[in-house]
């Protein structure tokens, strides 16, 4: 799944410097403790509570891209999902660690049949829309079907649509069946795959099965009032300003023990500046505040505060399964030397910097991690300390036609974003490169990327997708090919796209096996697609995020990045 598009921090060293002793493991009387042997260790904030009531203040600085789950490819509206939508399973948060599957509206995690070409799952019995009526297996197809629409839902996530059977459906409203989902019966529903999938579990957690009742779908309109089969329902709606999200009454917690649900509503304000957020969370102004922007919408003009004690009892921070990295525009800058010589001589170091510096962040060498299955060591020419090797990208552009000028599209919501555009316009410079900074708006940012007007170089992020512990779920979407396997996947920035290596990642989407030799497969093309650098990791993330005094069971989600709704409660 796609990292947010928005983040807020400052650009400066000092933030690391101020945050040096704000780390550790939640302590047993609910406060923030510290650690000094791990710096990167889960803090959770007055964890234990389980009163209900009270609403909980979102100060967010930028709407949602999406709150339709047929939709969104995106770890906010996963985040803040989980409160209006339930899915056949759920990619369920520990902190710390990347999340477990567990059932939801199934029964169980599913049912393969013997030659594991099927899964079969049967729905809890009375779960419930808001409106009071039954949520049937023929609801979750339909919202199965409407991702196929991608002319119409163009962020339609498409790990589950590319395990199915069927390859040429276009769709609900072009009239047809999708004949590879079977709903025998109300509460049974059976899907057909292409190969034997171990990992459809995982699949199942993704916002295509949530249900959509079709009588109430509006297409494109839907993300104004998506039908809750969740704790929570849309009360109101007020694009680019705020929306309030308040109880269902026709969800029974007998059917979720996923989700505490303890706050009565939500209320999420849409466009407050990140400055406004970090300095009405670190004064306390709101006790009821939380935020979702990225890195806690933290300020370098405010760092010297977070080692109050009052405030360091407040501050939720966890590592992150999101690794950021600098795609490259594989179909514009074509040759694979040029993209390794750019990479080479990238500082990111100095790029790490204005994520806050080490405090907020390791140096990453691959976007896949230790914690993945099936574990194989990235194969890399980059310094793992993040210093630039010019020399050697010099060496390599002899002989090259080297473009002079390049584009670097960023987020326009984020200064860090901005100000790494900066460090590569020097480093570039030193190639003889000219790089242009292009903004693009933070709520069109993935979108643009995916279009036509997707830049040279541009910021990226991935959060790991439904199983962090599987390298499938970056390695295919990052830089495998799209579900027919006839070009680059839609979520695959860098548009990579090699005959020999995405035919061998579309092959490996169908293989069998344990979740170790699959995992070592993916490991294995994921570092030969990386011999051609179509993209450069530079910063798996550390996230602090301060919230009011009154809220509980703050934890950073290691898949959403922010603070995990689920979870959260409020003092009346």
């Amino acid at each position: 799944m796609k990292m947010r598009a928005s983040a807020t921090i400052g650009s400066i060293a000092i933030l690391a410097l101020a945050l040096a002793g704000c780390s550790g493991g939640s302590t047993a009387n609910g406060g923030s403790s510290t650690s000094k042997a791990d710096p990167y260790a889960p803090l959770i904030v007055k964890d234990g509570f389980k009163d209900k009531g009270g609403n909980v203040n979102v100060l967010m600085s930028a709407d949602f891209a999406t709150l339709d789950p047929g939709n969104s490819n995106y770890v906010q509206t996963a985040n803040v999902g989980q409160l209006y939508y339930r899915t056949l399973t759920m990619a369920k948060e520990t902190a710390g660690q990347p999340p477990k599957i567990v059932p939801d509206l199934a029964t169980d995690t599913g049912k393969a049949s013997a030659d594991g070409m099927s899964w079969t799952y049967t729905l809890k019995k009375g779960v419930k829309f808001e409106d009071g009526s039954p949520i049937t297996s023929k609801d979750i197809k339909y919202g199965i079907e409407r991702t196929y629409a991608r002319d119409v839902y163009t962020q339609a996530p498409q790990e589950l649509d590319s395990a199915l059977a069927d390859d040429g459906y276009k769709g609900p409203y072009q009239g047809g069946d999708l004949k590879s989902v079977e709903t025998p019966d109300d509460s049974t529903i059976v899907f057909h795959l292409k190969q034997p999938n171990p990992d459809f579990p995982a699949l199942a957690s993704r916002s295509n099965s949530a249900p959509v009742p079709q009588a109430k779908d509006t297409k494109l309109d839907y993300t104004n009032h998506p039908v809750s089969s969740g704790p929570y329902k849309v009360k109101s709606y007020e694009r680019g300003r705020q929306l309030v999200l308040e109880r269902n009454p026709n969800w029974d917690a007998s059917t979720d023990p996923n989700r505490s649900a303890l706050p009565d509503s939500f209320t999420f304000s849409l466009s407050t500046s990140q400055s406004t957020i970090s300095q009405q969370l670190i004064s306390n102004s709101d006790p009821t505040a939380i935020t979702l922007d990225s890195n806690g919408a933290l300020q370098a003009s405010d760092t010297a505060k977070l080692n109050d004690a009052d405030v360091k009892s407040r501050l939720a921070g966890g590592f992150l399964g999101c690794i950021d990295i600098i795609a490259f525009n594989t179909q514009s800058v074509k040759d694979p030397d040029v993209r390794k010589a750019l990479s080479l001589a990238m500082d990111r170091n100095a790029m790490q910097v204005q994520y806050g510096g080490q405090r907020f962040g390791q140096i990453a060498q691959s976007q896949l991690t230790d914690k993945m299955a099936g574990y194989q060591a990235p194969v890399t020419d980059l310094d793992p300390s993040g210093k630039p090797k010019l020399d050697e990208a010099k060496k390599l552009l002899q002989g090259k036609t080297v473009p002079k000028t390049l584009s670097y599209g960023y987020a326009n919501s984020a200064p860090r974003y901005k100000n790494i555009g900066t460090v590569l316009q020097q480093n570039f410079k030193e190639l003889g490169i000219d790089l242009q900074l292009q903004p693009i708006p933070a709520a069109n940012y993935y979108t643009t990327l995916a279009g036509d007007n997707m830049p040279d170089i541009a910021r990226s992020g991935w959060c790991g997708g439904a199983d962090s512990s599987s390298a499938r779920f970056t390695v295919d979407p990052g830089v495998g090919p799209s579900i027919d396997g006839k070009t680059w996947g839609f979520s695959n920035i860098p548009r990579f796209y090699d005959t020999t290596l995405s035919k061998e990642m579309f092959d490996l989407r169908s293989q069998n096996g344990s979740k170790d030799e699959l995992g070592k497969k993916w490991f294995d093309v994921y570092n030969k697609a990386m011999e051609q650098t179509p993209l450069v990791p530079f910063v798996h993330s550390y996230t602090l995020s301060v919230v009011g005094s009154k809220i509980h069971n703050a934890q950073v989600g290691y898949f959403f990045g922010s603070i995990d709704l689920s979870e959260v409660g409020v003092e009346k």
